[in-house]
């Protein structure tokens, strides 16, 4: 049987790096993805799609690794970095999302949009402690990244 659960996520972030800096960043994805927790191996698949698999998390009884594969697209002139799901018969998530990247004054604006379902194969009787700990982990998780992300580009800015 499997659980799925939905995860909607949303960032608003400024740094103080200049924007073809950021835009570098996040448009290299196996350069962005070394700054995200957790990642225990980032699969190229080609054509700029990638697999990621997490590790495993949880309890030796109740353990939930997370693996999907994206496209990812991105459009300097556009300041955006988008990824929707690839076809992978290996994942057990369907994520997708987008960077939007404006220059400010003196700063860099970032919005981060990510959501998508993640199944856990575990009976549904655990849905109700399944699916709180799975969006918690994943928004800690991207909380923790854009922390990384944030050091990497010189600073919050506040």
């Amino acid at each position: 049987m499997t659980v799925s659960v939905d995860i909607d996520l949303g960032y608003e972030f400024a740094v103080k790096a200049p924007l073809k800096q950021v835009f570098a960043l996040l448009a290299d994805v196996p350069k962005s993805a070394s700054h995200f927790p957790k990642v225990k191996k980032l699969h190229d698949l080609g054509d700029n799609a990638y697999r990621w698999e997490m590790q495993r998390v949880g309890t030796a009884q109740v353990g939930i690794q997370t693996i999907y594969a994206c496209k990812y697209k991105s459009d300097e002139k556009k300041g955006s970095v988008t990824w929707a799901p690839h076809k992978d018969s290996q994942a057990n998530a369907q994520i997708s999302g987008s960077w939007k990247i404006t220059e400010g004054k003196g700063r860099t604006d970032i919005v981060l949009k990510t959501g998508g379902t993640v199944d856990v194969a575990l009976p549904a009787l655990m849905r109700v402690i399944v699916v709180p700990v799975v969006t918690s982990e994943f928004e800690g998780l991207v909380e923790k990244y854009i922390e990384n992300l944030c050091k990497a580009l010189g600073g919050e800015v506040e």
